[in-house]
């Protein structure tokens, strides 16, 4: 105890600082996690979370009795029945969630890994390249989606006026999974392409000039240089947009919610789009939502901790 005080006698300044943040951080992080958690050991619903059930009388008042059919605690018999197939669809969203990811990721990485090492020489513009390459990670997401969809528009969208213009046949993007979860695949990877060209631009400008001087003089060629010097320089870099990238895309909601709403027939939906659905559509099952929730973040925390081990294994400190 008095060690404590005495090191908060010494840093009271830093307590003062970082107590602020700490209460932001109890009531808007904190709290809710710890509430969802809760949630998923009940079956709250928008039908039982009254806790008194009130009617009208003949002489206008109002009459309340206890609700009989109060939410109650259940343990686990929500991640049973979700997890089993008894409520809900888990599997084939985590399916999609999985596909969804994976190719968004990929793409991320790899054409922001492209641009970074083209934008990392020196050629005219580069400043107006990188500018107008950035424009889609300033833009929104509910706005970059609702441009989109209208791009996407069977009747009205660019895309298939410039179809019709060529006397083919107009295309409705959404009207199948393969095709609905191909075109919001396209308008995720345009928006996150950019963030990864940033971060791998910077990790390419801090590679020491001499490495690929050196691996010139030993005679690499330029793809040799790209995998021996450029690859391994890039590591810890990689690793954090990685891992930055598919916690973001698993639960990246308003591109799917707002072009396609899942469609068709909710084939496209993905874990944060059922969580939402669960809570505010229908019978609002709170509980349920509270459940996917859980789920999502057990899965994002075992990915993370994996992908940190793997990592250690390959020899990366991080």
């Amino acid at each position: 105890m008095q060690r404590l005080r005495a090191n908060f006698d010494k840093y009271w300044y830093a307590w003062a600082m970082v107590t602020p943040v700490i209460v932001v951080l109890a009531l808007l992080v904190f709290y809710p996690l710890v509430q969802g958690i809760f949630m998923s050991f009940t079956n709250l619903t928008e039908a039982n979370q009254a806790a008194e059930v009130c009617s009208k009388t003949l002489g206008g008042g109002e009459v309340c009795q206890p609700n009989p059919n109060k939410w109650s605690f259940i343990g686990l018999d929500n991640y049973k029945n979700l997890l089993t197939g008894e409520v809900g669809n888990f599997w084939q969203l985590f399916r999609i969630t999985l596909i969804w990811t994976v190719a968004c990721v990929v793409f991320h990485y790899t054409i922001g890994l492209a641009l970074a090492v083209l934008l990392n020489r020196e050629i005219r513009g580069r400043g107006l390249y990188r500018v107008l390459l950035i424009i889609p990670w300033a833009i929104p997401a509910f706005v970059a989606s609702f441009a989109w969809k209208f791009i996407y528009d069977r009747d009205y969208g660019i895309i298939n006026a410039v179809l019709a213009a060529l006397g083919q046949e107009r295309v409705d993007f959404f009207d199948t999974t393969a095709k609905s979860l191909t075109a919001v695949i396209i308008v995720n990877i345009w928006l996150g392409v950019p963030f990864m060209m940033v971060a791998l631009l910077g990790g390419l400008q801090a590679v020491p000039g001499e490495l690929y001087e050196a691996a010139e003089m030993d005679g690499a060629t330029p793809w040799q240089r790209f995998l021996n010097v450029t690859l391994p320089s890039l590591r810890p870099v990689s690793a954090s947009v990685i891992l930055l990238g598919t916690i973001w895309t698993f639960n990246m909601f308003p591109i799917i919610y707002l072009m396609s709403n899942g469609g068709p027939a909710g084939t496209t939906d993905i874990l944060v789009t059922g969580a939402y659905k669960a809570a505010f559509q229908g019978i609002r099952d709170y509980s349920l939502a509270a459940t996917y929730g859980v789920l999502i973040l057990s899965i994002l925390i075992v990915y993370s901790i994996g992908y940190r081990y793997f990592l250690r294994k390959q020899g990366e400190v991080w």
